[in-house]
C-alpha cells in the first residue's frame, strides 16, 4: 500500500539559490512525521511545494499513489492537503464564521449566503476542536493563538487528509499548546497524516512518531523518534556538535545598575515589583505566558509608565513616561514578535539598524548613507549576520538573523541596559546557541541583562539569577539556578515538592 504522501527527489531553485536538493520524503496516514532542521535548510520551500505555492524544476509528488500533474493551492486542496501557517491566512474584518464558510465553500455568483447555517457549522467545528471562541467574533479581535485554532477548525472542515503544522505553538499559551497537542493526536487517530515543523525538540519527541532532518536543501536522514536522542538530532540539524548551546558564565557582576522599588501599572497589570539589577548580569524573567512579564518590560521602557513605585539608574532616580525618555536613558528593548516589533522586512538591513539613532546619525536632518552602512557593516559583522550585505531587505533573512538585526539596532543606542523578550523564539538551534554566545559576550563586557524566556532549559542555562513572575509581580527570587521542577512550581504557585 502506498503512503498517503510522497515526494520523490524534488529540486527547486531561486536563481542562483538551490532551496532543495533532490529532497524525498513520507508521510504515512494516521502519522505525525516532524520535519526539522536549520532556518534556510529548506523546509518552507519543500512546505510551499507540497501545497502547490511552488512548482519544482524536477522531481515528483504523490498522493495515495496518484502523481500530481499540476502544482497550485487548488490542486493541493482537492487532494485534501492544508497548512496551518504561524501566521494565519484569515480575513482581518470577517467574522470567524465568514472566514471558515469561505474555506468550506465554493461560491458562486449570486449565491444565497446563509448566516445561520454558516453560524451553525462553524460552531460545530470550534467545539469539536475544543476552541471557546464565537462565531461572531471578528478575527481582528482574536488572539493570534485563536486564529490558529480557527485555522484548525477550517482544515477538519474541509476533511483534509494531509495536515501541514509550522511552528503552531510558537503563540500558545501552555493551556492551548495541550489543547493542539490534542487535537494533533485526535487527528492522527482519525488516519489524518500530520507534517510538524517545530524548532522546540521536546515536543518533537512528544509528540511526533518519525523525524526528517533537512540541511542545505537536501534530506540528511529520516528516523523513528524512539530511535533518536536530541543531541543526535541536533547534530544532523547543524552538521556539527554544539559543545555549548548555553556558554558558560564568564561575566562577575558588579554594582547596582538598575533598581526597582515597588513599581506598580494598572493599565499593564503590574504591581509592587522590587528587584536589582547588577552591571554584567543577567538576570532571567520566568513565568506563565500572561504573567507579567512582558508588560514589566513594557514599563521598564516607557511603553506602559509606571504609576507608582521608584526606579533608580545609576543612583539617580528617575521617570520614564516614553520609549524615547527609556532610549535616553540607556534602556533598550528587543520585542518578542519581531515581525512586527522588530525589524521592517521591506526595509534594508542598514536602515533597520539605524532606526533608534537617526538623531545621532543623522545630525540635523541630513542623510549620512556612509555612516549608516558603516554601523550596518560592523554588526554585521560583529553578530556574524548572514546576508548578502546591508542592503538586503529583511526579508530575505532567516529568523534568527532577523533577531541578530533586531538586537543590533538596539546594541546601536549603547545601552547601559538590555531587556530582551524571547530573545530565541522561533529560531533554530544553531542561531539559538549563537544568540545565547552574542548575550554572554555584551554581560561580560559590563551590560546588564533582563532577558524574558518561556523556555526553561534557556532561562536556566542563561540566568544568573531568575525572578519568577506571577499575577503581575514577583512570586519567587532564586539567587541560583533552580532545577526545572522548582521553578515551574513557583511560576503555578505552589510548592515544589
Amino acid at each position: 500500500m502506498p503512503p498517503l504522501l510522497r515526494a520523490t527527489h524534488l529540486t527547486k531553485s531561486f536563481g542562483a539559490v538551490r532551496a532543495l536538493r533532490g529532497v524525498s520524503f513520507e508521510l504515512e496516514a494516521g502519522e505525525v512525521h516532524a520535519l526539522l532542521g536549520e532556518n534556510g535548510a529548506g523546509k518552507s520551500t519543500l512546505i510551499k511545494v507540497i501545497t502547490g505555492a511552488h512548482s519544482p524544476d524536477s522531481g515528483s509528488l504523490e498522493v495515495d499513489g496518484t502523481q500530481i500533474e499540476h502544482f497550485s493551492p487548488r490542486e493541493a486542496h482537492r487532494h485534501g492537503i492544508a497548512c496551518i501557517y504561524q501566521q494565519p491566512a484569515l480575513f482581518p474584518d470577517l467574522t470567524v464564521a465568514e472566514n471558515i464558510a469561505l474555506r468550506l465553500e465554493n461560491p458562486r455568483a449570486w449565491s444565497l449566503v446563509r448566516r445561520r447555517t454558516c453560524r451553525i457549522r462553524a460552531a460545530e467545528l470550534l467545539k469539536r476542536i475544543g476552541a471557546d471562541i464565537s462565531p461572531d467574533r471578528e478575527i481582528r479581535n482574536l488572539s493570534m493563538s485563536e486564529q490558529q485554532l480557527v485555522e484548525i477548525a477550517c482544515a477538519i472542515g474541509v476533511g483534509a487528509r494531509i495536515v501541514v503544522m509550522d511552528e503552531p505553538t510558537a503563540s500558545l499559551t501552555q493551556k492551548e499548546q495541550h489543547l493542539l497537542f490534542h487535537i494533533v493526536r485526535e487527528l492522527r487517530a482519525s488516519g489524518v497524516g500530520v507534517i510538524y515543523i517545530s524548532h522546540r525538540l521536546e515536543e518533537i519527541f512528544t509528540l511526533a512518531d518519525r523525524v526528517t532532518v533537512l540541511r542545505d536543501g537536501a534530506s540528511v536522514g529520516t528516523n523513528p523518534v524512539d530511535t533518536i536522542n536530541e543531541n543526535e538530532l541536533i547534530g544532523m540539524m547543524i552538521g556539527r556538535e554544539v559543545s555549548h548551546i548555553y556558554p558558560p558564565r564568564e561575566s562577575r557582576p558588579a554594582g547596582v545598575v538598575l533598581s526597582l522599588r515597588n513599581i506598580s501599572c494598572k493599565a499593564g497589570g503590574v504591581h509592587d515589583v522590587s528587584l536589582d539589577l547588577r552591571r554584567g548580569e543577567i538576570i532571567g524573567l520566568a513565568g506563565l505566558v500572561g504573567a507579567g512579564r512582558t508588560e514589566l518590560a513594557r514599563v521598564l521602557f516607557g511603553i506602559t509608565p509606571a504609576d507608582n513605585g521608584n526606579i533608580v539608574l545609576n543612583g539617580k532616580s528617575i521617570t520614564i513616561d516614553s520609549p524615547q525618555e527609556a532610549i535616553a536613558y540607556g534602556i533598550a528593548y528587543v520585542p518578542e514578535d519581531r515581525r512586527r516589533h522588530g525589524v521592517i522586512l521591506e526595509m534594508k538591513i542598514s536602515q533597520n539598524m539605524s532606526m533608534a539613532i537617526h538623531e545621532r546619525l543623522f545630525p540635523g536632518g541630513w542623510l549620512r548613507k556612509a555612516a549608516e552602512n558603516e554601523l550596518a557593516q560592523r554588526f554585521i559583522s560583529q553578530l556574524g549576520i548572514k546576508s548578502s550585505g546591508a542592503n538586503a531587505t529583511g526579508e530575505t533573512l532567516s529568523g534568527g538573523n532577523q533577531q541578530k538585526v533586531s538586537l543590533s539596532r538596539w546594541l546601536a543606542t549603547k545601552p547601559t541596559v538590555l531587556i530582551l523578550d524571547e530573545p530565541t523564539q522561533g529560531v533554530d538551534v544553531g542561531a539559538k546557541s549563537e544568540i545565547h554566545k552574542i548575550i554572554r559576550e555584551l554581560a561580560a563586557e559590563g551590560l546588564a541583562v533582563i532577558m524574558i524566556s518561556s523556555d526553561l532549559p534557556e532561562i536556566r542555562g542563561m540566568s544568573d539569577r531568575i525572578a519568577v513572575i506571577r499575577g503581575g509581580t514577583i512570586a519567587a527570587m532564586f539567587e541560583t539556578v533552580p532545577d526545572a521542577q522548582a521553578l515551574m512550581a513557583a511560576a503555578l504557585g505552589h510548592k515544589a515538592a
